[in-house]
């Protein structure tokens, strides 16, 4: 504990002096994330600073091994990072597929030479990956997918086309399920595949959803080479990988309230209705259903903290994931629900200053989509039901 308490005082006092003041302030949209990449145009120089400091100590990723470009604290040290962190009020310095999904699974199933060349760039921030799994006709069912990886001695030729790939436009780098084996069942003939955006016969277009505003895009890949030394893990077993992969992703979406920096109802509540004369809300309705859903949020959180360290331990259920993802999705919509209903009549506006170009009313549609990406709440159930508590199926 001593060991712990030193640590902390040294976070602290290194993020005192060295997390610009521009990044412990809430960021004002979406545009200040820094996602990294080829790509990456900073809003300003303290985030490109705030990256290269952070990524220099390895903390962009402190629970990966030095060699890797992480940090190679404990979970205790990580967490307490995190805690001075939110206690500063400090952006995080980045966020990325690759950290959140790509870099555990080659963690656990990547070779050593896939490790030493693709873990550091994701730590620094340098290449920014997207998620090549659903197709047109494989969403909840993705061991039905299509695209074919030919093998052609050295190398494989991919084509195909996948969907809701989110931000393939701007990403780098894909990780990618494709089909090696037609005539294997449709779990056992299946390879996980790494390859640059940037190679011929690869090419993007955007998906517009109902919120106006489009992460997604389609992709298609049309006689793609990928060279075979870019094959993670064995041919024809990429389906465990993508599982593996999928929980990590639905803790991600499970953890999207978290991540996001949405507005906080309270205060958002407060500006747009007022305070009575207690100074409380002046609406004592909505009232009571921001502190339910605080209440819960808070109980959420503890519980994504609780299955990390347990996660670190390898005591979590394998299953847990689908728990953390079904009630973050939930969560979220709940969120976006109360904030129309606090936001009255300016947030159903769709432009305008006012309304920061209709903010709320597109996220509140955006966040519909949050019980469909990452695998349906109704398969999310049926995996609770099946796996954690053990039972029939129909």
């Amino acid at each position: 504990m001593d060991e712990l308490l030193a640590f902390r005082q040294e976070v602290r006092a290194w993020l005192e002096e060295y997390c610009p003041p521009e990044m412990r302030v809430p960021m004002a949209g979406d545009d200040e994330i820094t996602w990294g990449g080829r790509k990456m145009q900073f809003k300003s120089e303290a985030q490109r600073t705030w990256l290269e400091r952070m990524a220099a100590k390895g903390w962009t990723v402190p629970e990966w091994p030095v060699e890797y470009g992480g940090g190679g604290l404990s979970r205790e040290q990580a967490k307490v990072l995190r805690q001075e962190m939110a206690s500063l009020g400090c952006r995080v310095p980045l966020q990325s597929f690759g950290i959140w999904m790509l870099g555990p699974a080659l963690l656990k199933y990547g070779s050593e030479e896939q490790k030493r060349e693709h873990l550091p760039p994701i730590a620094r921030g340098e290449i920014r990956w997207c998620q090549g799994y659903s197709e047109p006709n494989a969403g909840s069912d993705l061991a039905s997918l299509q695209t074919r990886a030919e093998d052609r001695g050295d190398h494989f030729v991919v084509n195909g086309q996948k969907v809701w790939t989110s931000y393939a436009d701007k990403a780098d780098w894909i990780f990618c399920l494709v089909r090696t084996d037609p005539a294997a069942s449709k779990h056992t003939g299946i390879s996980f595949v790494l390859f640059d955006m940037a190679t011929p016969g690869v090419s993007t277009r955007p998906i517009t959803l109902i919120s106006g505003k489009s992460p997604f895009c389609e992709t298609f890949f049309d006689d793609v080479r990928v060279e075979k030394r870019n094959l993670v893990g064995e041919l024809n077993g990429g389906w465990t990988i993508a599982k593996y992969l999928l929980t990590h992703e639905r803790d991600m979406i499970g953890a999207m309230g978290e991540v996001a920096q949405p507005p906080k109802l309270g205060q958002f509540a407060s500006q747009s209705i007022g305070l009575d004369e207690g100074g409380k809300l002046d609406e004592p309705v909505l009232r009571a259903d921001i502190a339910r859903f605080e209440i819960d949020e808070v109980a959420f959180r503890l519980l994504l903290e609780r299955s990390g360290d347990l996660a670190r331990q390898g005591k979590v259920h394998p299953a847990f994931s689908s728990v953390l993802k079904f009630y973050g999705a939930e969560l979220n919509k709940r969120r976006y629900e109360l904030l129309m209903a606090a936001g009255g009549s300016t947030a159903l506006e769709w432009e305008g200053e006012r309304s920061h170009g209709g903010e709320v009313a597109r996220e509140w549609l955006r966040a519909k989509a949050n019980s469909i990406e990452g695998g349906t709440s109704e398969v999310q159930l049926n995996v609770i039901s099946k796996r954690i508590l053990g039972l029939p199926g129909a």
